[in-house]
């Protein structure tokens, strides 16, 4: 019997990760899901109404339910967490991102259940030791704001516990595409510098204040929503997938490179204006990130199904073009 077959708890499962997920769970036919969320002001509900579920839950209720109604879930994918990376309550973090998690964890492990939840390449921090997946250095790694730490702090205590032995940790680095509408300030640069483009002609990029980089030549890993859901779904599908593992595309891009399909896609000339990075960013502001993916592509994973130009063209043009959602496109099947 196959893993998504029996029932399928997703914490985080309206948010953009979440249900990129579960709408690709459902367009391979798997409906038994239950979705966990705090759905609070904000338009993230919105991504709901795509997706096929059995029930939903609000986050404040769950760890008190995890022995009653949700006794019979078999697979946890915990995608849940506060993820704004300019939070400065690290109590508030701590709670949610590292309290939350360990006793999920604890609970998946007393039950043989299997358990994949996000960890975070803001992990890394500056880059600086390495951006290594698995336990051999990661004691060395110093992230950059409480966000990384509250979500580096439960790798700890998985690789201490032993926990690591039996779950999957995955380290998405800068992961873009569709359902990410509700993020704010959080959204990726594709989505920002898109509605900027539409209402100037024209999009801004960080100035670089470090002279090996020039103006729009900091890089990232950026990694499109569908392959990250491709890439989480075959780790927790292969029973030998264990430990932390990098999410990314292996290839790192520049902002310009991010943005310039955006132009060609809407038929613009390119037009970037260059400008201060903001003083809250000044000291916690990575210039380079690209995942080292030798595990995940030694677990068997095939790697990208779309370049970085692809996966802009295929966001800018199938979903903010025309406001669908991830998931309309199996229920119109």
């Amino acid at each position: 019997m196959s893993l998504f077959n029996q029932p399928i708890l997703v914490t985080g499962g309206a948010g953009f990760i979440g249900s990129a997920l579960i709408a690709e769970l459902n367009r391979r036919g798997f409906e038994n899901i239950i979705i966990s969320d705090i759905l609070g002001s904000d338009e993230k509900w919105k991504n709901l109404p795509a997706l096929r579920y059995v029930h939903y839950l609000e986050a404040d209720q769950l760890l008190d339910r995890l022995d009653s109604e949700l006794a019979s879930v078999k697979c946890v994918f915990h995608l849940g967490a506060c993820s704004a990376t300019t939070e400065s309550d690290c109590s508030y973090l701590i709670r949610n991102n590292y309290e939350f998690t360990r006793k999920l964890a604890e609970w998946c492990l007393k039950g043989d259940r299997r358990f994949v939840y996000a960890s975070s390449a803001a992990t890394y921090g500056d880059g600086g030791s390495g951006m290594v997946d698995g336990v051999s250095r990661l004691n060395l790694y110093r992230p950059l704001n409480m966000y990384g730490y509250s979500k580096h702090m439960f790798d700890l205590h998985a690789h201490r516990m032993g926990y690591l032995d039996s779950i999957v940790g995955v380290k998405y680095f800068n992961v873009f595409g569709p359902n990410e509408q509700h993020k704010g300030q959080m959204r990726s640069v594709v989505q920002k510098a898109y509605e900027q483009i539409k209402a100037t002609g024209k999009v801004k990029l960080f100035k670089s204040e470090r002279p090996d980089y020039e103006d729009g030549c900091q890089m990232r890993d950026f990694f499109y929503v569908k392959d990250a859901v491709d890439a989480t779904l075959h780790l927790a599908q292969n029973p030998d997938a264990k430990g932390l593992y990098n999410l990314g595309s292996g290839i790192a891009s520049t902002w310009i490179d991010l943005v310039t399909p955006i132009f060609e896609e809407l038929g613009i000339s390119s037009a970037i204006e260059f400008v201060d990075l903001p003083s809250e960013l000044i000291g916690k502001y990575q210039y380079y990130t690209c995942a080292d993916t030798t595990r995940l592509l030694e677990s068997g994973w095939q790697g990208v199904s779309f370049s970085l130009k692809q996966a802009v063209i295929d966001y800018v043009g199938n979903y903010l073009r025309t406001g669908k959602y991830l998931g309309d496109e199996t229920l119109a099947k």
